[in-house]
């Protein structure tokens, strides 16, 4: 059983889904959504072509992370009851990963954490997830690291090491699928498209006249005064380089709007756009269109080398070290002063772009998702 619930945890979930399911003589798989994300989580559904076996639907306006916690846990109880999994596989850093280990613990059934061992020694940053995935590794049986060095941080937690693999992150899995299915399927690309204007951006400005930067951002810790900084750097961005597009897809939370509005509704940048979420699809499209990525995104960190795009982190510390070994990234916090001169850095220099756009990805070669299929296979007594 997979269990996942927001837009994150279905994208990286979703090959692992598939490399399943395509093995029915190995494994009879079984697809559990929480809800967590409803709107954001469905669209990536819709796109891998999954359709859970149960759903708890847990959404409600205005819940809080022990709504959350606690609708998780108590829901999981029946369909465990129900669906009697040998193994329970959940993903990352989530309060629906942590509370369905929870409740496959209470239910004494082994669990597999599908990109473990990420740390970035801080409980509080990032908050909570930080200490979501340090719960979820002490519960999980199976640990699928992405990395060495995440495998490195697992064994220093005394976790046994038969019980480590090195797997790459699925994430790349899902983003091969996706690109592969852009350039072969001119359908899929005229989707994208044609959604990314639906969303506020004409896609015509991509056509090699102007430089995009693609921007994101959705963390707690960066509400309030942090999404006002940002918000002030892409204002200065915008106007010390008025030949670049700058595209904001909003998250839905009014923590990331609210800022957004105060700062830009009665003085408007032609080359600014604030433009609605995405789905995986054209997000993808905006990605491999892009010049540079300023995000306090995860998985983000960890798709943008595979497109040759180096990306400014909105955060003082990652639980991704390689990507700042590699070079692939940099921290620039919530700093105004800092985003703008490290993204000017890129914009004025194609040569110190270039060096840095064409370094290898850290996180695997898209076969992750096969390495975890063919450990369950040889390691779990059913």
């Amino acid at each position: 059983m997979l269990v996942f619930g927001t837009r994150p945890e279905a994208i990286k979930m979703a090959p692992l889904v598939r490399c399943f399911a395509s093995r029915p003589q190995d494994f009879e798989t079984v697809v559990a959504v929480t809800g967590q994300h409803r709107q954001m989580l469905d669209q990536v559904l819709d796109l891998f072509g999954i359709k859970p076996d149960y759903d708890l639907n847990i959404m409600q306006a205005g819940q809080d992370l022990y709504d959350v916690t606690s609708r998780v846990l108590t829901g999981m109880r029946s369909v465990l009851d129900a669906a009697h999994p040998d193994v329970v596989l959940v993903h990352g850093d989530t309060s629906t990963s942590t509370a369905a280990a929870l409740a496959a613990f209470y239910a004494r059934i082994p669990v597999g954490h599908v990109e473990a061992g990420l740390r970035t020694g801080d409980i509080y940053s990032p908050w909570p997830e930080e200490m979501n995935r340090r719960l979820t590794g002490r519960i999980a049986t199976w640990h699928f690291s992405p990395t060495e060095a995440s495998a490195r941080n697992l064994r220093a937690e005394s976790v046994d090491d038969s019980n480590i693999t090195v797997t790459g992150n699925t994430v790349i899995d899902a983003l091969n699928i996706v690109t592969e299915a852009l350039e072969t399927r001119p359908e899929l690309k005229e989707k994208a498209c044609e959604a990314i204007v639906s969303a506020g951006y004409d896609v015509s400005r991509l056509d090699g006249s102007r430089r995009m930067v693609l921007l994101t951002g959705h963390r707690r810790e960066n509400f309030g005064e942090g999404m006002l900084n940002v918000c002030r750097a892409i204002r200065d961005m915008a106007e010390a380089f008025p030949d670049t597009d700058f595209v904001y897809p909003m998250h839905l939370n009014p923590n990331v709007r609210r800022p957004i509005a105060e700062m830009f509704s009665e003085s408007a940048l032609d080359n600014v756009f604030f433009i609605e979420p995405l789905e995986y699809l054209p997000f993808v499209f905006m990605m491999k269109s892009s010049y540079i990525i300023v995000t306090d995104s995860g998985g983000i960190q960890e798709e943008a080398p595979s497109l040759g795009k180096p990306v400014l982190v909105m955060r003082t510390v990652t639980e991704r070290p390689e990507a700042l070994d590699a070079g692939t990234i940099r921290l620039v916090g919530t700093d105004r002063d800092r985003i703008v001169s490290e993204a000017s850095r890129f914009l004025n220099d194609s040569a110190y772009y270039h060096a840095n756009s064409s370094i290898a990805n850290p996180y695997g070669d898209g076969h992750a998702c096969g390495r975890i299929a063919d450990f369950l296979l040889a390691n779990v007594k059913m």
